[in-house]
């Protein structure tokens, strides 16, 4: 089998599986969804969906937000990683909505890039959860499956971003779901569940049980 024959295979599956999949973090609308997933840098969905309820109610949209007591927020996420810089960023990304988008988040990626705390993955998980957009965004679990699927051998997140859209040209927002959840209830950091994998036969990972 050729590598573009498992390439497209790994990508029937993905697609197949998980052609439904959304996001876990909890939102109901683009200003709840941008904020959760600048939230959920280095946290898990879980904690994040705990810690946002009490926010939303207290700053429901951008306008409040930017008004916001930056000890206030803090308290708000607390419990939230890195939530001092975090809290800052927020602040500071509502203003900045206000202030150069006319109160509207931008459904650009270039022009969501200039708001504080929003960077490439950020960016496109946004894009590719609330617009479907052709997009793949790499965090630590997508990166962990492609490497030991064998579609990437980059050291970084960027660079693994790249190889994956060379290799997949369609349902990059499909197979970015697939293999956030895939990677997080199947193909874990410690302790993968080889044996309920349904890859496995395309797996390169040395540390993969025998089945």
């Amino acid at each position: 089998m050729t590598k573009k024959d498992v390439y497209k295979n790994i990508e029937s599956i993905f697609v197949q599986r998980y052609k439904n999949a959304k996001t876990e973090l909890k939102y109901s609308n683009l200003y709840e969804l941008l904020i959760c997933v600048i939230l959920s840098a280095q946290c898990t969905d879980r904690r994040v969906n705990i810690i946002t309820p009490a926010l939303f109610k207290q700053y429901p949209d951008i306008e409040s937000l930017s008004k916001a007591s930056l000890d206030d927020v803090k308290a708000l996420i607390s419990t939230c990683s890195f939530f001092n810089n975090k809290a800052k960023n927020i602040i500071q990304l509502a203003n900045q909505v206000l202030n150069e988008f006319e109160g509207r988040i931008p459904l650009d990626r270039d022009q969501l890039k200039t708001l504080s705390g929003v960077g490439q993955k950020t960016a496109n998980v946004v894009l590719l959860e609330y617009n479907n957009e052709n997009l793949m965004a790499v965090d630590t679990h997508v990166f962990r499956v492609s490497h030991r699927l064998g579609l990437s051998k980059a050291k970084s997140v960027e660079e693994t971003e790249k190889d994956l859209n060379k290799i997949f040209k369609h349902n990059r927002h499909i197979l970015h779901q697939g293999f956030v959840l895939f990677g997080r209830y199947v193909c874990k950091a410690l302790k993968p569940q080889c044996y309920e994998c349904f890859v496995y036969d395309f797996c390169v990972y040395n540390g993969k049980l025998k089945k």
